[in-house]
């Protein structure tokens, strides 16, 4: 079993107990537990004291004990959850796990459970044949702040139903973590939830095929008939669908967004997905907008976008977790590196291995460093550009200013609709921000600074 179906099964406990949820600490010591660490340990991770942490623990092993009718401490917290969990599952042939994973196939059936007002509790979930495949998904180990962005997501699928869901930003930046984190606090939401990657694309005749057969369905021959086959089950079943990677389908050295040729029919299904009625959602991960967030109408077809930026004060936990020093220069290192979750990861390994983790020392160097696991992050992201993008990056990086598109054009010998539609592109990719002023200034981050000087050399 995985750590997500305990905090799925402990919180239909609590909630049957208490009416209410396990608020963000509870999953965490939960979480953390079943990880095999001690309250100190755990205290040191989130930042509380540990008496604290053994006081919130006790009173949740009082919760359950009473709930369960046993008598559950620390020393028998894991064993006891799983045993009862186990119990109180479904017919065992009719559940497939991958121990220590994310895996999940399983296909539930209602059945008998220990508790009566356990049962009742999760009568709408387990009263219906249910579906989810997480294969793909990743395994999430630490999750930092994005509380706000959660509540959106939430808001979006759970109370408004919208069918189609962007969730964008920069490589690295959270954006497969925040899914993942939603769909663990969630899993009980849904009747079908399916995890795809599209960092290797498939066609969408397989893709189809694939969702289908998830559902134990035999696909049919013929496109229009599959995908009838899979709006039937959206509309009949809670459905969740994630694809993953999705700026895996554009066109490379493209303006942004522009389906390859032979996924050009992604492009007709994620219209369908927004005008055809159901009660399902889907979510796109991608560093790109595709066409479909941007050209339909909000009000007609609901969807919504989700553009993460840079973690703010949550950064701190990724330091602590490095076990950085000097606490008191973090918000210095922070900031250089934008708070980006991904590039404050590789700038504490850099700092563990150089400088024995002195943040102190590493900030006497007095310039921003690209380590090589950043640049090569960026490489992969300045393949995909236009000469043109490429030219207004590299022009960019070179003011001390934000820079209006006139200056642009009074800089480049690119026509001005090069200049607009590479600006548009640029905004898109998240690799520009856009400042309002008297005049629309358009301002480049300082490592994308940085790594636009270093291309040039190259």
């Amino acid at each position: 079993m995985t750590v997500t179906e305990i905090l799925q099964f402990v919180d239909n406990l609590v909630f049957t107990k208490t009416d209410k949820h396990l608020d963000d600490l509870q999953q965490k010591i939960i979480e953390e537990l079943f990880k095999g660490k001690t309250y100190k340990q755990i205290a040191n991770i989130y930042d509380y004291d540990e008496g604290y942490i053994g006081d919130e623990s006790r009173k949740l092993f009082k919760i359950l004990s009473e709930s369960l009718n046993e008598d559950i401490k620390k020393n028998n917290f894991c064993s006891t959850l799983e045993r009862v969990y186990i119990k109180s599952s479904p017919n065992s042939l009719n559940i497939y796990n991958i121990h220590g994973n994310n895996n999940s196939f399983y296909h539930t059936k209602t059945s008998d459970q220990p508790n009566k007002k356990y049962q009742e509790s999760n009568i709408n979930t387990q009263s219906k044949p249910a579906y989810h495949d997480l294969t793909l998904a990743p395994k999430i180990h630490n999750f930092y702040g994005r509380k706000k962005d959660l509540e959106y997501l939430s808001n979006w699928i759970l109370n408004q139903h919208t069918p189609l869901i962007s969730v964008l930003g920069l490589s690295g930046i959270g954006k497969t973590t925040i899914v993942k984190r939603f769909v663990d606090i969630n899993l009980q939401q849904f009747e079908v939830i399916i995890w795809r990657s599209l960092k290797f694309p498939k066609s969408l005749n397989l893709l189809i095929d694939d969702l289908l057969n998830v559902c134990k369905q035999e696909p049919k021959e013929i496109i229009d008939d599959k995908l009838k086959q899979l709006f039937d089950i959206l509309k009949d079943k809670r459905c969740l669908i994630i694809l993953d990677d999705l700026e895996n389908i554009f066109i490379h050295r493209q303006y942004s967004g522009k389906y390859k040729h032979e996924h050009q029919d992604y492009q007709t299904f994620l219209q369908m997905i927004t005008v055809i009625e159901h009660q399902s959602s889907i979510i796109l991960i991608s560093q790109e907008k595709c066409q479909e967030m941007i050209s339909l109408d909000s009000e007609l077809y609901p969807s919504h976008c989700l553009e993460l930026s840079g973690l703010g004060d949550a950064a701190t936990e990724i330091l602590k977790n490095q076990g950085l020093k000097n606490q008191e220069v973090w918000l210095e290192l922070i900031n250089l590196y934008e708070t980006h979750p991904k590039y404050l990861h590789y700038i504490s390994i850099l700092i563990k291995d150089v400088f024995q983790g002195e943040v102190s020392e590493f900030l006497q160097e007095r310039c921003l460093i690209l380590t090589e696991d950043i640049k090569s992050q960026l490489d992969v992201m300045w393949m995909k550009l236009t000469d043109v993008e490429k030219q207004i990056m590299v022009k960019i990086s070179q003011q001390d200013q934000p820079v209006s598109r006139n200056g642009l054009k009074a800089s480049l010998s690119l026509s001005s609709t090069d200049i607009i539609n590479g600006l548009q592109s640029l905004t898109r990719r998240f690799l520009l921000t856009k400042l309002e002023s008297d005049e629309k200034l358009f301002h480049l981050s300082p490592i994308l600074r940085e790594y636009c000087k270093y291309s040039v050399m190259e």
